[in-house]
């Protein structure tokens, strides 16, 4: 899995968890919400990391916290390297 569908499909757990909605979390970013879809639809092929720290720290959870899933298996990630 590429780290861009790992960043959405964690950010979609725990808005679900939180009964979040993307259009709150984008308020609570600053992020324009056609912004937000993007990042959340995989758009972009890197995320970028200011981009994810601001959508952590909105949805009041710890970097450490929300990397602590399996989705960031780096020996299942799919990281590019250039």
């Amino acid at each position: 899995m590429k780290l861009n569908k790992a960043f959405s499909l964690r950010v979609r757990e725990i808005l679900k968890e939180k009964k979040m909605t993307q259009y709150k979390l984008a308020q609570e970013t600053g992020i324009y919400h056609s912004t937000m879809t993007d990042i959340l639809n995989c758009k972009y092929q890197t995320p970028n990391f200011k981009n994810m720290a601001i959508i952590i720290r909105a949805l009041d959870i710890s970097m450490t916290k929300f990397f602590d899933s399996e989705l960031f298996n780096f020996e299942k990630l799919e990281i590019e390297e250039k």
